[in-house]
């Protein structure tokens, strides 16, 4: 393993993509009480007492302020049926919300119809992480659902085989 004093961003993310991982979406309101919400795939648990989970937004987000501004939050797991979903909200500008029947969750946060787990929280910390901010949200309220969940691997999104 060579050791570089300078590593190429291309090359590191490209590395990171080995990683598999499990696909979200975000949910807030803004200051003027509009749905704003982005597809994630750095989420993780962090604390179970007291029950505490964590995601990260880029500094060059259109969403960054209103999320680090946000005091509530919820963040939808995905399940393998919803591809489109998370193309949807990985988009820059435009309506993510039109034509979804999303529901009203803790303080007036926009909850997805469909989804495979779904976390309401409070934002707890908000720490600095490079170009990006990581945000710790308290668990106040969960619901999960029965199905497979959507991975991402090497940029790609993976279906989940049956054993034969």
């Amino acid at each position: 393993m060579a050791d570089r004093t300078k590593i190429d961003p291309d090359e590191f993310r490209r590395a990171l993509s080995y990683f598999a991982t499990g696909v979200s979406v975000v949910t807030t309101l803004d200051a003027r009480g509009e749905k704003v919400g982005m597809t994630v795939s750095s989420f993780n648990s962090v604390s179970l007492d007291p029950p505490l989970i964590l995601w990260s937004v880029g500094l060059d987000s259109q969403s960054y302020d209103v999320f680090t501004e946000a005091e509530h939050f919820a963040v939808h797991v995905l399940s393998m049926d919803q591809k489109n979903l998370s193309d949807r909200f990985a988009q820059r500008g435009g309506n993510k919300f039109a034509s979804l029947d999303c529901i009203e969750g803790m303080h007036g946060v926009p909850i997805l119809p469909d989804f495979l787990a779904c976390f309401e929280c409070s934002t707890e910390h908000i720490y600095p992480g490079g170009d990006h901010k990581i945000i710790v949200g308290r668990v106040h309220r969960f619901e999960e659902r029965d199905n497979d969940p959507l991975i991402i691997h090497r940029s790609q999104f993976l279906g989940i085989e049956e054993p034969s």
